[in-house]
């Protein structure tokens, strides 16, 4: 089980829930670039079924949606699914920056003190998959350490899986 407060030394890092659907809506909806290209749009109802969401037959208690603060101001969200698809790797189904925040480089910080974080808690591997489409994502991704391992396609986009050994 991942104690979510180290995942950051910078910010104040806890899971969310149902409540902070309102401030997790206000910043995905910011986002407009990542919405174009996984052609849907932020939703309540989607953001409500997100937090809870997990893979068939994955323990939803190794499921961590968590908020990265800065005070009270919540400027990252990230979806964490520890030990999927095998027990030594977490995969991120989900992270994303406050669109006022981007890069200044606090994306990047975040995701380094996360790999630092789960490599103590014996981790090999953080995987992820990025709409081959995106840039912005594509680049981020690539510039913190993840390679592409394979492409999937998924009929009407194609997902790089991507990976971090760590």
């Amino acid at each position: 089980m991942l104690d979510v407060s180290f995942l950051s030394r910078r910010f104040s890092v806890r899971a969310l829930r149902d409540t902070d659907v309102d401030a997790i809506f206000t910043l995905c909806r910011a986002n407009t670039q990542f919405y174009e290209y996984c052609q849907a749009k932020p939703t309540r109802e989607q953001i409500l079924q997100d937090l809870h969401i997990a893979p068939p037959g994955f323990d939803a208690s190794d499921k961590y949606y968590v908020g990265f603060f800065q005070q009270d101001d919540l400027i990252a969200v990230m979806d964490l699914l520890d030990g999927y698809p095998e027990p030594q790797i977490t995969f991120i189904g989900l992270f994303m920056m406050n669109r006022e925040l981007q890069g200044q480089g606090l994306g990047s910080g975040i995701i380094g003190e996360a790999a630092a974080y789960l490599r103590s808690a014996g981790k090999t591997a953080i995987r992820l998959g990025i709409d081959k489409e995106n840039p912005q994502s594509t680049h981020f991704w690539k510039k913190n350490g993840f390679q592409v391992i394979r492409e999937v396609d998924r009929g009407e986009w194609t997902v790089l899986v991507a990976e971090k050994p760590l």
